[in-house]
């Protein structure tokens, strides 16, 4: 399978359809590795992907609520800030991302598929609940049976 041909399915372009940056906005993102290959499993490189992530360093003025690794994706709920847009965030991100885990490999093959998923909260959504949501990914997934067994999520309220 031609790995660099998935950024030409109908569907990343549907993803992108209506997507609208609002500074102050609270986003539920999700992003999936290419080919949802499980790429985070190895300890090494989701630990480097993890202390990136976990680094106020790469989001600059954009709060992080919550976000958990997966084995194959990354969910983080995470709110805008004034000086880029969700697409700007999510490619320096997903750079950043990339760089510390190869690394770890030595590998160049691109990490992440090049399309994200993004869900706006309303203004009367519960942060707190879509938090508990983002992290409780492993337990849903059958991971693990408690989150704090999961060691890849952090929540600013936890």
């Amino acid at each position: 399978m031609n790995t660099n041909a998935n950024h030409m399915r109908p569907g990343h372009a549907a993803l992108r359809r209506g997507r609208y940056s609002s500074s102050g906005q609270t986003y539920l993102v999700t992003t999936t590795t290419l080919d949802r290959r499980p790429w985070l499993t190895p300890w090494p490189v989701a630990i480097a992907v993890a202390r990136e992530i976990g680094g106020a360093r790469l989001w600059r003025d954009n709060h992080v609520h919550a976000w958990v690794l997966m084995p194959n994706h990354m969910h983080v709920l995470v709110t805008l800030g004034a000086s880029e847009s969700l697409s700007h965030l999510m490619s320096r991100v997903k750079a950043v991302t990339t760089g510390a885990a190869h690394g770890v490999t030595a590998s160049s093959q691109p990490f992440w598929a090049r399309a994200f998923h993004d869900r706006a909260l309303r203004r009367n959504e519960d942060v707190r609940r879509s938090a508990r949501y983002v992290i409780a990914n492993p337990m849903r997934a059958g991971l693990v049976h408690a989150i704090g067994d999961w060691p890849f999520w952090d929540c600013e309220w936890l």
